[in-house]
């Protein structure tokens, strides 16, 4: 039982030294900048720019190919043409609604394609975004 209780005892200290240091260490800190960015991003953002083209190109890809293609408009356009002709209504609703945000998604892809296309000439002509 000694050895339970100056474990205990042992714990309680060294959180008490841990919590006074922490205090003391919080008071001498300048204040953070309340969570505000220091920059924009712009290495960052150069360094994924490629990744990014890669994903909206793949995900582009998919959306416009044919019905075989799970994911694509196609496909889900003959799953909604499908439930309407079984006269599933609920369903074709549901899809229908899927059907047209997966619709929206290809001109908002392009805008994103279009985009960062100047965004990485941006990253080009100042140095990966480090030039200042």
């Amino acid at each position: 039982m000694p050895s339970t209780r100056n474990a205990v005892v042992s714990l309680v200290a060294v959180g008490t030294l841990l919590g006074a240091a922490g205090a003391a260490a919080a008071d001498t800190a300048s204040p953070a900048p309340s969570g505000a960015p220091t920059g924009d991003g712009a290495a960052a953002l150069c360094r994924r720019a490629p990744k990014i083209d890669q994903r909206i190109d793949r995900i582009l890809d998919r959306l416009h190919a044919d019905a075989s293609q799970r994911g694509s408009v196609a496909r889900l356009e003959q799953r909604v043409a499908n439930a309407k002709s079984a006269g599933h209504t609920e369903i074709e609703s549901y899809l229908n609604d899927r059907l047209t945000f997966r619709r929206s998604l290809i001109p908002t892809l392009e805008a994103r394609h279009k985009d960062l296309s100047q965004v990485e000439k941006w990253c080009g002509a100042n140095d990966n975004g480090t030039k200042k």
